[in-house]
């Protein structure tokens, strides 16, 4: 490494005054003391995108315990830690020419700071000053040589703040509290469980646009129906009461407003860990539990959807579907089978935003149109079959049909936010005999795989070409626009029903993933073998394996193996070997 520069400071007052584009001078690493300061991207007027910059401690001057930034999951938890610590920085020094990246209620794997064996690091983007295009050199200098260092040094040198009882032991609670909930999600695994739901959660949120818990005051804490209460003992000696949702199919009812499509949103985002005081600190869920709804007009490439919709009148094989403007129930049966090949073991759906058609036939209905003139096999005849080919649970919110009872093992009714079992009166209603055993009812029609739902168990693999991801017209790497829209050369991907997404940060780590796939795609390579080789890089490299470790990968959150799917699948040029 080059010998850090001196007189930052004497370089930016000198340029005061001076056209933006002289900024470009000051690329380079600088030394303040413990801490190091490396700007490794200039940008180019002061409206382009913000300037690229480092703040770094080495680990011998950081004096932070070992025994919490050693394990890598420590160092995720550590790292999530000091990320809201400096935004706290930041917000008393009033500074917003320097942006961290602000965390949601999750704890993920983040690029902003970075903790390994050397160091502590902060990946900053920093707006230089300037009036019109012309430097301010005096107030940049307070940025990088004043504000910059005394953030590292706030966040990074533990005996700057560790001295302040509280704050030392929050890290400690911070880090352990992650521990716990991974221990706990291991739990569900061995426990066969889909879901955990801790007594006393608070899961309703503040408004429908806030994810954060509505006040204490305001909302009914969770409490478990006793037949469902489990109790779970962690190494670290926490004991954790709450309700187990089972493998199986589970389908949880009530009336408008009571809560149920606030229990199921809570076990979409049961998925990544919690901070405390979230209120979903103990909604712990299978880590590949996929939500699932109906999503018209969305692109669909060669898809197996031939278990729910086959013998279309236009003579469509519907053993590799593709479409260019899905209705709602081809939507939601490529959603499907989608997510079980990206590896989905659980699935979460909504009866509110599913296809009527693709979910349910009443017995009306079915006498009327006979079965080989209906092309729709609804769910509700494969979501057994499902379970007991694939190992694919479901949980599922019903409020208007009583058409899954006969196929579930447990049955939660919501009132007023309060669950019930009442898995015994759903059978007593629709002449359903007692579950025998978790996952496997009297009245579940065995799978047959050489019959109709056999495809649904066995699709085969989908295999992009070489050039799938490296169309003509791409100039530009694929690139977050927001939360729910990814721009990949002249397309866009549409995000907006991939509810699991939790900020615009994932998303952008969707885009890279992307970028990381163009490279995988040889035209023998499935889109299952795709995705699992880059969960596996991200396991052993980090996120920054995505931007293949370059020193300032920008603001990233790793995303999960079924949102990356879930993006390439919706890209409306991707091509299929034949």
């Amino acid at each position: 490494m080059n010998s850090p520069r001196t007189n930052l400071a004497a370089t930016l007052r000198d340029l005061d005054g001076r056209s933006y584009g002289n900024f470009k001078q000051i690329r380079g690493r600088y030394q303040f003391g413990p801490v190091q300061l490396f700007i490794d991207r200039v940008q180019v007027d002061p409206f382009a995108s913000p300037s690229k910059v480092r703040v770094r401690v080495d680990r011998a001057d950081a004096g932070f315990p070992a025994d919490l930034t050693t394990d890598r999951q420590d160092r995720v938890a550590a790292a999530d830690y000091l990320l809201r610590a400096g935004n706290a920085v930041l917000s008393k020094l009033d500074q917003r020419a320097i942006i961290l990246g602000h965390p949601g209620q999750e704890v993920l794997e983040r690029s902003n700071i970075l903790i390994d064996d050397s160091g502590f690091e902060a990946r900053l983007l920093v707006n230089l000053p300037a009036r019109g295009r012309r430097i301010l050199g005096h107030q940049a200098a307070d940025v990088l040589t004043r504000d910059l260092p005394g953030l590292a040094r706030r966040i990074f040198l533990f005996e700057e703040w560790a001295d302040a009882d509280p704050s030392a032991q929050s890290l400690h609670d911070h880090v352990q509290l992650h521990r716990d909930q991974l221990e706990l999600r291991n739990h569900l695994g061995e426990a066969d469980l889909v879901g955990f739901v801790g007594n006393g959660a608070i899961l309703p949120r503040r408004s429908g646009d806030s994810d954060r818990p509505m006040p204490a005051a305001d909302a009914v804490a969770f409490t478990s129906p006793p037949e469902l209460e489990h109790t779970v003992t962690l190494s670290s000696g926490r004991r954790l009461t709450g309700m187990a949702i089972p493998r199986g199919v589970t389908v949880i009812v009530g009336g408008g407003y009571h809560g149920k499509s606030t229990i199921l949103r809570a076990l979409e985002r049961g998925v990544y860990p919690h901070i405390a005081g979230d209120g979903r600190e103990w909604v712990i869920t299978d880590p590949s539990a996929t939500s699932i709804r109906a999503e018209d007009g969305r692109a669909v490439t060669g898809d197996d959807i031939s278990p729910f919709i086959n013998n279309l009148p236009s003579a469509t094989d519907t053993r590799s579907f593709t479409t260019t403007n899905a209705s709602g129930s081809t939507s939601q049966a490529a959603n499907l089978v989608e997510a079980v090949e990206a590896g989905a073991r659980s699935l979460l759906i909504d009866e509110d935003t599913s296809a009527t058609n693709f979910m349910i036939r009443d017995q009306r209905m079915r006498a009327l149109i006979p079965a080989d003139r209906e092309p729709i096999t609804p769910f509700v005849d494969r979501i057994r079959p499902l379970l007991t080919g694939r190992g694919v649970s479901t949980v599922l919110v019903a409020g208007g049909s009583s058409a899954f009872f006969e196929v579930a093992d447990h049955v939660i009714a919501l009132d007023a936010y309060v669950p019930r079992d009442v898995t015994a009166q759903a059978r007593d209603l629709v002449g359903a005999p007692e579950a025998t055993s978790a996952g496997d009812t009297a009245a579940t029609q065995p799978a047959d795989p050489s019959g109709p739902a056999g495809p649904a168990l066995t699709p085969g693999p989908r295999t992009p070409t070489a050039k799938a991801l490296r169309p003509a017209s791409k100039t530009k790497s694929a690139r977050a626009k927001g939360i729910d829209r990814i721009q990949f050369g002249k397309s866009f991907i549409d995000l907006v029903a991939v509810s699991q997404l939790v900020d615009a940060q994932q998303t952008s780590g969707v885009a890279e993933a992307l970028e990381y796939l163009a490279e995988i795609f040889d035209g023998r390579t499935s889109v299952a073998e795709a995705v699992d080789e880059i969960e596996g890089m991200l396991d052993t490299q980090g996120i920054d394996g995505l931007t293949g470790h370059r020193d300032h990968p920008g603001h990233l959150t790793r995303p999960r193996p079924q949102e990356i799917a879930a993006a390439l699948n919706r890209y409306r040029e991707l091509r299929l070997v034949e």
